[in-house]
């Protein structure tokens, strides 16, 4: 419970003046601020860097697990990606309609569709797989090897109940 002396200034000298920085207060102790923080560069980085190709993190991800795994249904990457299905539809439908991948009938379920990169989705993902490893050495160089190794583990425990397991990357 705040009481109402944690909302006052602790004295005149720390009233916020225009133009100056904010102070984070509390916020600097909690986590999923910086969490958030962390993922507001990382994604503000990342739609720069991609803008030529216009391809978002999501559909970045949605293309290689298809180019892991052929043939795989919306579904499952859905799934793997905690989306709900209609999100996944419309991010499929996004991918399709710029030629990247192509729906098709499963021979075994004919209910289910699988999806099969392009080949104009194959170029793509390579370059964008360029992009983003550039992208992503402006984020890990700041740590070495055993710290970032360290961070991911730390990462992986804040998700670890949370998202299923099967959704979970090694």
């Amino acid at each position: 419970m705040t009481r109402h002396n944690d909302l006052k200034p602790a004295n005149d000298d720390d009233v916020f003046e225009v133009g100056s920085p904010l102070r984070t207060g509390r916020l600097d102790d909690i986590l999923g601020f910086h969490l958030r923080m962390a993922n507001v560069a990382i994604y503000q980085d990342y739609t720069a860097a991609m803008g030529d190709i216009g391809l978002t993190q999501k559909q970045f991800a949605v293309l290689e697990l298809i180019a892991a795994n052929p043939r795989v249904s919306q579904i499952d990457i859905a799934n793997q990606l905690s989306m709900d299905r209609a999100t996944m539809m419309a991010l499929v439908n996004r991918l399709e309609s710029r030629d990247l991948l192509e729906r098709q009938p499963s021979p075994v379920d004919r209910r289910r569709q699988e999806l099969l990169l392009t080949e104009a989705g194959a170029e793509v993902l390579k370059q964008a797989r360029n992009i983003q490893q550039q992208h992503e050495l402006r984020f890990t160089s700041r740590f070495s090897p055993e710290e970032l190794e360290q961070f991911i583990e730390g990462l992986k425990r804040v998700y670890a109940d949370i998202i299923p397991r099967n959704s979970q990357t090694d």
